[in-house]
């Protein structure tokens, strides 16, 4: 009996991830729980460091919007226009460049968090918030700037049609 539930366990498990990678639904799952957990955390980093308010508000509606965007206007979240911009050609065809943009920036704001806490951080914490916060940086301007193709894109089908 416990072969059989490790047997629909497993099958269940393999259906369920099949939904999240390849319909638009578990894309759509997929994106909408990564922006949950981040904005949670965002809205935690606000109330400990309230004068940055107005910063993580300005980082948590850009990155809804500029994942919306994308979203909406391609068959997957992870799939985008490669002929345009080579930033962010390279930003969405190198997976070590993705993970490192996208760890570093959730990174960031995890340390930040963290060392709220700390009464004296170590230097190499504090090194390693400088670099994450660069990162963090690199990464908002490249959301923004696939926003910014996108709509443009957008732009000159529009004319063409």
């Amino acid at each position: 009996s416990r072969t059989a539930f490790s047997n629909s366990f497993s099958h269940n498990l393999q259906k369920y991830i099949w939904v999240i990678i390849c319909t638009k639904f578990g894309a759509m799952l997929d994106m909408l729980t990564d922006r949950c957990a981040t904005m949670c955390l965002l809205v935690n980093l606000a109330l400990i460091y309230p004068s940055y308010t107005f910063l993580f508000q300005i980082n948590m509606s850009l990155d809804i919007v500029s994942h919306w965007l994308h979203l909406h206007r391609s068959t997957s979240h992870k799939a985008i226009d490669l002929s345009g911009n080579p930033i962010l050609r390279l930003y969405y065809t190198s997976r070590p460049v993705l993970f490192v943009m996208c760890m570093g920036s959730e990174l960031f704001f995890c340390l930040l968090y963290v060392s709220y806490y700390i009464e004296e951080p170590h230097v190499w914490l504090q090194w390693l918030l400088s670099v994450c916060a660069v990162v963090c940086v690199l990464k908002s301007a490249s959301r923004n700037m696939a926003a910014i193709d996108m709509s443009v894109c957008e732009r000159e089908r529009s004319k063409v049609e």
